[in-house]
């Protein structure tokens, strides 16, 4: 039975179908779909179909105990980038300016040892791992809604570049809406077609931790970065770590989990002395500017001018007002 007619007639039902239904309502649609005529005009608007059952569909996603019928794929990437090591990289929506940084820089530097980074193109966490890894490699973005949809629209630009050297994929043809239930649905391809899952903040039963019991379910490798005890964002992140997650405080941890061996650190910047002190200090714990200057006993000005450099040598970040130091996660042993 086509692979291709269950995943169209599971979307024209609203239904989430592994194997094609013994039914005579699915009977009649296969008898009126035109597969070939369907897959050409697939191809027309630059999508790819790749079934269960095609020796290109990724193996591991092929693993799981409900593998989709098949996936619908954007992007310029061979089909076997969704073979080579990758790890997902999940997390709120609503995360910290912390976490965003934390997601970021995981996101660059395992993509820089050549790991896929695999995520769900949502706000946050998802985006920011995302954006971390078009800066020194390649990522996956798997969707809840049809191929042919950027979810949330404000990711359009976002996808684009995703799609010019990576994939994007989904198990949803075009014209399928985002629906609350289709994103548990996927995070199982998240997880599904990754060696391991990083969650970097979740709230409890956030959507971040159905992906992890799900790569647990299957034997994956979870890992989670701790988060301060008194956010309610990292609450299910360290969850995971009292049941026994890999902590991941540098890239390096996941790196060795994976068994990529990590890239040779790039030796430490040196900086002028008065840009070492406020360096030092927003390294202590974030501070605002006026803090900072209270702290080093010199004017404000001065200090925000430092901090202004400090920022564009990437070794500060900024965000409500506080400046924090960029974390540098892969370089720790």
């Amino acid at each position: 039975m086509s692979e291709l007619a269950t995943a169209v007639f599971a979307a024209h039902t609203e239904a989430h179908l592994v194997d094609a239904p013994r039914s005579t309502r699915f009977a009649t649609f296969r008898k009126t779909f035109d597969e070939p005529g369907y897959v050409r005009d697939l191809h027309a608007r630059g999508y790819r179909w790749i079934a269960r059952g095609d020796h290109a569909f990724p193996h591991r996603l092929a693993a799981i105990h409900d593998p989709p019928p098949g996936l619908f794929v954007r992007g310029d990437a061979d089909l076997a980038l969704l073979e080579r090591v990758s790890v997902a990289v999940v997390g709120a929506r609503a995360c910290s300016a912390y976490g965003a940084s934390v997601a970021r820089t995981l996101g660059r530097e395992l993509a820089a040892a050549g790991v896929v980074v695999v995520s769900g193109l949502a706000r946050g966490v998802d985006a920011q791992s995302h954006r971390g890894a078009l800066e020194t490699g390649t990522t996956v973005a798997v969707l809840g809604c049809g191929i042919d949809r950027d979810y949330p629209r404000s990711h359009a630009a976002l996808a684009a570049e995703i799609a010019r050297g990576g994939l994007i994929v989904s198990e949803y043809p075009p014209g399928v809406e985002p629906a609350p239930w289709r994103f548990p649905a996927r995070n199982r391809i998240v997880g599904g077609l990754t060696l391991a899952t990083v969650v970097v903040e979740a709230r409890e039963r956030s959507g971040a931790l159905i992906t992890a019991d799900l790569a647990l379910d299957e034997g994956r490798e979870v890992l989670a970065v701790p988060g301060e005890i008194t956010s309610q964002l990292s609450r299910g992140s360290n969850h995971l770590l009292r049941l026994g997650a890999v902590p991941v405080t540098c890239a390096n941890d996941v790196l060795r989990v994976l068994g990529v061996e990590p890239a040779p650190p790039a030796p430490p910047r040196v900086l002028e002395p008065r840009l070492e002190r406020v360096h030092a200090l927003v390294a202590d714990a974030p501070k605002t500017a006026d803090e900072v200057a209270l702290g080093i006993g010199e004017r404000v000005a001065g200090i925000a001018a430092a901090l202004v450099e400090l920022e564009l040598l990437g070794l500060v970040e900024q965000a409500d007002g506080l400046y924090r130091a960029a974390p540098n996660v892969g370089s720790r042993s």
